[in-house]
């Protein structure tokens, strides 16, 4: 196909494709599926080899949200049966984190939901990063911790924290349709006072919520604008409960062409697999890996995930090997100077993403939301696969072993 060829030299000289291609790739057939995923797959082994970076993520304080993000098991007025705790000390977060380290871990994604943090909340979580560095001296760790004010992503780094994560989730005209407590402006700024304060920045979405071609376009150009070092692209994990739990839009075939559109987008930059891939690729996780260059090991905020041993010999029967701490992720040209960490804003490396199903942020009253309408290209409905989805009841904040 002319535009795959057109997609791959572009992505292979890091140029921007157009809106229109990006569209063509969404509405590619079946048929061409296997072609789509071998021409991204280029692009992906041109910056990333076959390396796969492991991301785990800890769940610091879990539920009792004062958002109303419709995707999120967390947000208030969920009806979703989650586990539901205040922070976790620093030493029971600290061991929760070893778990994803001895599984292979790079980086370790430290999640709080809520707004955002107070200036209390970012003293705990830098008590936490320095538990968890003083043990695994060369972990990365992400913070994911809501909207930030102002001063506190300099803390987060002075405290240790190479990344912080907000994701834009959808498109800027259809945002308001999934939450009303905050606006797609405010995660915005979020995502660039991190990038001011020298952090790795991690910004993503989420598919599979009635979006239309046009808003995941629309979206993935806007991530593109701001330039993060890490994409990860969430499926939604429609969880009872939540106003998004019939939100059955997805299939394995459209999550490859999600992804592939995303890495000619994107095509340097650390693409992850996040949560939902378990529940919507099913047997096609492993084309996934031609792809991304990231995923998440284990479980998930609030959801399981497949067993970590599951995703290690997924990579490895795949032809993929796991990204060891004495790699950079990033290409060259995205590593900043020596002082600056190993990410492409002047810190830190590739960061991580907050799970559908889960809320990475969120105040104030939160008012009924309208889940999103199915604009113009938004597929039809594909059969719900309920028993793929199943609430955590393991790891942190609970006295039951982690899957890692």
């Amino acid at each position: 196909m002319d535009l795959l060829n057109t997609l791959v030299d572009k992505g292979l000289r890091r140029e921007l494709p157009t809106r229109e291609e990006a569209l063509a790739v969404l509405a590619t057939s079946d048929d061409e599926l296997l072609d789509v995923v071998a021409a991204a797959g280029k692009v992906r082994r041109q910056w990333f080899g076959r390396r796969v970076k492991l991301n785990y993520l800890v769940n610091l304080k879990s539920g009792l949200c004062p958002e109303d993000c419709s995707y999120c098991s967390q947000r208030l007025g969920s009806k979703a049966e989650i586990l539901k705790y205040t922070w976790l000390k620093p030493d029971e977060a600290s061991k929760a984190a070893a778990a994803g380290v001895a599984g292979g871990a790079k980086r370790v994604c430290l999640v709080a939901s809520g707004r955002g943090p107070t200036d209390r909340d970012v003293d705990r979580v830098s008590k936490t990063i320095e538990a968890i560095k003083g043990r695994h001296e060369d972990v990365e760790v992400c913070a994911c911790l809501g909207l930030l004010s102002e001063g506190q992503a300099d803390r987060l780094r002075s405290a240790g924290a190479d990344a912080y994560n907000h994701n834009l989730n959808t498109s800027e005209a259809t945002y308001g349709d999934i939450t009303t407590t905050h606006t797609y402006a405010d995660r915005v700024d979020t995502v660039r006072q991190a990038q001011a304060a020298g952090l790795s920045a991690c910004s993503g979405l989420i598919a599979g919520m009635g979006e239309s071609d046009a808003d995941l376009v629309d979206v993935v150009f806007s991530l593109r604008d701001l330039d993060p070092d890490s994409v990860p692209v969430n499926f939604l994990i429609p969880m009872e409960g939540t106003p998004l739990a019939k939100e059955w839009h997805l299939t394995p075939q459209r999550c490859l062409r999600i992804l592939a559109m995303v890495r000619f987008v994107c095509p340097d930059a650390e693409v992850r697999l996040a949560g939902g891939r378990e529940v919507h690729l099913r047997s096609l996780q492993p084309l996934a890996l031609h792809l991304v260059n990231s995923i998440f090991l284990g479980d998930y905020l609030t959801s399981e995930g497949q067993a970590g041993q599951t995703d290690l010999d997924m990579i490895a029967d795949a032809g993929f090997e796991v990204e060891g701490s004495d790699t950079t992720t990033l290409p060259e040209h995205r590593v900043p100077s020596p002082d600056g960490g190993c990410g492409g804003h002047g810190g830190g490396c590739a960061p991580c993403g907050d799970s559908p199903g889960t809320a990475d942020d969120t105040p104030a009253e939160a008012a009924a939301v309208t889940p999103p309408r199915s604009g113009a290209g938004a597929p039809k409905a594909s059969a719900a696969r309920t028993d793929l989805v199943a609430v955590r009841r393991r790891g942190a904040g609970t006295d039951v072993a982690p899957n890692a």
